[in-house]
């Protein structure tokens, strides 16, 4: 900074000056005093300028970082309920198939079940017409040995 080099230059005048004896004084040239301190209000505009940008440079990018990791965060948690929702959707597509599954599972058997009673009861009907079949048979039979 050009600033802290021209302190440095008015330390210099200070420490090269004449001392006055028993009086702790210092004789310095005022001009030369005059046109550092006139250098120094030049520059230090221009420094205070070049600060004043660093500060707000600075936070521009903390900004912008913030501004990332906020979007990065909300993202993740965006992911993270579409995630969950695939998760629930999944679970209840679970749920309703074996709810489904059940069902058909229950409609079999009962549909079983169903086709066992009627095929007994056709048995039953098949077996009856053939006892009477067969007693009509046995009548036949009988009044034919008493001729």
């Amino acid at each position: 900074m050009d600033v802290l080099r021209l302190l440095d230059e008015i330390e210099d005048i200070l420490e090269e000056s004449s001392t006055i004896p028993f009086a702790g004084k210092l004789l310095v040239d005022k001009e030369d005093i005059l046109d550092v301190i006139k250098e120094i209000r030049i520059k230090l505009p221009d420094e205070i300028k070049q600060a004043e940008w660093i500060k707000e440079e600075r936070q521009r990018i903390l900004a912008e970082a913030q501004n990332e990791a906020d979007t990065m965060i909300e993202e993740v948690k965006v992911h993270m309920e579409e995630m969950i929702d695939e998760e629930e959707i999944t679970k209840k597509a679970k749920e309703r198939a074996e709810e489904i599954i059940g069902k058909a599972q229950v409609n079999a058997k009962e549909i079983r079940l169903g086709a066992r009673e009627y095929a007994d009861e056709l048995l039953k009907e098949v077996q009856e017409k053939l006892n009477f079949v067969i007693d009509t048979i046995d009548k036949n039979r009988d009044e034919l040995k008493g001729f």
